[in-house]
């Protein structure tokens, strides 16, 4: 009987990922179809999903200090000021120069990848022996990989650049937070109204499993990465490393992948301080290996704990996958998407062998 069940539960969880999987490519596919849609959608309600995720964050910090006897007011404004204000100050310090060390980087990248087509050139010279369509290949990959950096670097610079026109998203979110925040759980009432009476209660415990696994996640990826950001700034800047804080930001910001973040936040910071600075750059790995024991021995484990409970297997899977659909996007959430797929297969589950 117990062989049976677990045969159905394997079967049931594969069922659900080949469904996913070809929903998630006929959705890719479609894309250029509806794609003008979306996009309006996407910036009309961008505003309201990064307020809502906001004060989904921070809404434990809130109900932490009124559980220590301050009124519950007065814990909105003291979160809502920290965070806000802590972010204004980043932004205010950090923002002209990322700026200007991505156009210094940008202007400077045909210097880079001369110095490194001249490594390649050299590698040719050991490589002889080798026939002439793989060295074509070589070719093909430097040149589609100058194109690429170059491409995005321009991306970047507009993007940061384009800070103004998205003065309106920036004045609005804080807003929308503290309402969101003010007012969270009459919105959660709101919402459950709409839930079929006889479906609430689990419904509510649902929404509970989810927050458990899925706000513990976030919230500990977010410390995490902030850690790793801000140590690789202190170490490159006493490295003395060109581009420090955008490597760091870089560093930050790719720590949010499982697994194969921390190498694709290392790569460019390698790179470049092997270009900018050659003698350094095993000091560079020496400290970036540092910090991911750091990170992966002491502070994951602590911060995190088991919050998701899934196999490691599964989640190199759903990075790959995600990374395959949708690129560097995908790989943020796809741990996210698949901790609340894990969460409702379950409950389901649970409902079935219940009734």
């Amino acid at each position: 009987m117990f062989d049976e069940k677990k045969r159905f539960t394997i079967l049931y969880f594969l069922l659900i990922g080949i469904v996913l999987f070809i929903f998630s490519f006929l959705f890719v596919k479609t894309m250029p179809y509806y794609g003008a849609f979306f996009s309006f959608l996407w910036r009309l309600l961008i505003p309201f999903i990064v307020a809502g995720l906001i004060a989904y964050l921070l809404h434990p910090l809130v109900e932490k200090l009124h559980g220590m006897n301050i009124p519950r007011s007065l814990a909105i404004l003291l979160i809502y000021f920290i965070f806000f204000g802590g972010t204004g100050y980043l932004l205010y310090r950090g923002y002209p120069a990322i700026v200007h060390q991505l156009r210094d980087l940008n202007e400077n990248l045909p210097q880079f990848i001369d110095m490194y087509e001249n490594l390649i050139y050299q590698l040719y010279n050991y490589t002889s022996f080798l026939p002439e369509t793989i060295h074509d290949k070589i070719d093909e990959l430097v040149f589609s990989l100058e194109t690429s950096l170059d491409r995005l670097l321009n991306r970047l610079i507009g993007g940061f650049a384009k800070i103004v026109d998205m003065l309106i998203i920036i004045t609005v979110i804080p807003v929308l937070v503290f309402y969101f925040i003010k007012d969270y759980t009459t919105i959660k009432s709101f919402i459950v109204k709409f839930i079929p009476v006889r479906y609430r209660d689990d419904a509510t415990k649902l929404m509970q499993e989810i927050d458990k696994g899925l706000g513990g996640y976030i919230r500990g990826q977010l410390i995490v990465s902030a850690f790793v950001g801000l140590t690789s700034l202190v170490l490159f800047k006493l490295l003395n490393i060109k581009y420090a804080l955008l490597l760091s930001v870089i560093m930050g910001i790719t720590n949010i992948i499982p697994y194969f973040g921390p190498i694709i936040g290392a790569i460019p910071a390698v790179a470049i301080s092997f270009t900018t600075a050659g003698n350094k750059a095993i000091l560079v790995i020496i400290a970036i290996f540092i910090i991911q024991i750091i990170d992966g021995n002491l502070l994951s484990p602590y911060i995190m704990g088991r919050s998701i409970e899934i196999h490691p297997v599964a989640i190199i899977f759903v990075l790959l996958l995600g990374g395959s659909l949708f690129g560097v996007r995908g790989m943020i959430l796809a741990v996210p998407v698949l901790t609340i797929s894990k969460v409702i297969v379950a409950q389901i589950l649970a409902l079935r062998s219940y009734r």
